[in-house]
């Protein structure tokens, strides 16, 4: 048995990788599916606390700890559903948009020009903080400065289009905005800082080149690429397969993160949440341990965060518990220290991040706190 496999990947290693493609799924080198079992384990759990408070909530509210959990699940799904349909939407839309008209909005070279076009092609990009992560490495290898990448990476990975509207339905849209505007500056700021750094030889700059398709012109192929698509049925069923499958990544780590939000429903009250939580120096500096600690994609942070900021009344807190915790992510750290070949870029991530996130966290405790 083990020759007949060997022979059967023997042949296929002999055919072209066009051939190979089109091995048929029974072949015993095709590779098995792994089960998404975070999505599905999540998905289970938030669609049995749902159905449970939907049908049995009288009875449940009397059980101390089912019960509080349930309904948080109950009341979370119903503020973001309308925000995941549209999120699935967006992402679809995305999704048929070539990567090189975004290389081609981020711009070439440092500076504040470059700078404001990397932050704007971050705001733009719809992806979990991980999915930004492998685009940001792939600017750094086409030539993206330093300064560019940081910016990209800071103000991308919860404003996404789809997250965006998922955190307006959370938070309320004032609010959303005040966080995009502000990770914005940070991202600004930490991209200037970095450009900095690199100028003066404290920083590697980046050894590669920018390289774009030859003869590409953003404007006239972008024309032509909108002129050539075929608006018909075959189209829209392309784009919502395409929102469903790209949107996985997302819903995985929605689901996750609105589990863990009804948990800490579950096990603090809401005069604990806040005590806890609360907008003082003690909630702060908890928030950034929990965030560091916490290995959840930002889509599982924005439910958190939403509950900072409408039931610990610490708006400072949501915002650093989304920012923060991207800095700090030492998946991201380890992949830029694996990219750039530079320990010192990596960890002056967090080391020129953290403290301004913790400053506007302090700001908007004081201003805005309950």
């Amino acid at each position: 048995m083990q020759d007949k496999e060997q022979n059967c990947c023997a042949s296929q290693d002999s055919q072209s990788q066009a051939q190979a493609e089109t091995v048929h799924e029974d072949s015993c080198c095709h590779p098995k599916r792994k089960i998404d079992w975070l999505l599905w384990g999540s998905l289970i759990v938030v669609a049995t606390g749902y159905c449970a408070h939907l049908f049995f909530h009288a009875r449940l509210m009397e059980v101390p700890f089912a019960g509080p959990f349930a309904h948080g699940v109950f009341e979370l799904m119903n503020r973001m559903w309308w925000g995941l349909l549209l999120g699935i939407f967006f992402v679809g839309m995305l999704s048929k948009v070539p990567r090189e008209y975004v290389l081609a909005v981020l711009g070439r070279g440092g500076g504040l020009t470059g700078l404001l076009r990397a932050t704007g092609a971050g705001l733009m990009l719809d992806l979990c903080s991980h999915g930004i992560l492998l685009v940001g490495m792939k600017l750094y290898e086409r030539g993206a400065s330093v300064g560019q990448v940081m910016a990209f990476l800071i103000a991308s990975p919860w404003n996404s289009l789809s997250l965006t509207i998922i955190l307006i339905s959370l938070i309320g849209l004032p609010w959303t905005l005040a966080f995009i505007v502000l990770s914005a500056v940070l991202a600004i700021v930490t991209g200037l800082i970095f450009e900095g750094l690199t100028r003066r030889g404290v920083l590697p700059p980046n050894p590669n080149t920018a390289d774009m398709p030859e003869g590409f012109r953003f404007w006239r192929d972008g024309v032509r690429a909108i002129r050539a698509v075929r608006f018909d049925a075959t189209y829209f069923r392309e784009l919502a397969a395409a929102g469903l499958t790209e949107s996985k990544m997302i819903l995985r780590w929605i689901f996750f993160g609105t589990v863990l939000a009804a948990l800490l429903r579950a096990v603090f009250t809401p005069e604990q949440f806040e005590t806890w939580f609360g907008p003082t120096l003690a909630g702060l500096a908890l928030t950034l341990v929990a965030t560091t600690i916490m290995e959840v994609c930002s889509e599982g942070s924005s439910p958190i965060a939403a509950d900072l900021l409408t039931r610990a009344a610490a708006p400072g807190n949501g915002f650093t518990f989304l920012m923060a915790g991207v800095a700090t992510d030492y998946t991201e750290i380890l992949s830029i220290r694996e990219r750039t070949k530079s320990w010192k870029v990596a960890l002056f991530l967090p080391l020129v991040t953290v403290p301004q996130v913790l400053v506007v966290g302090l700001l908007l405790n004081r201003w805005f706190g309950g």
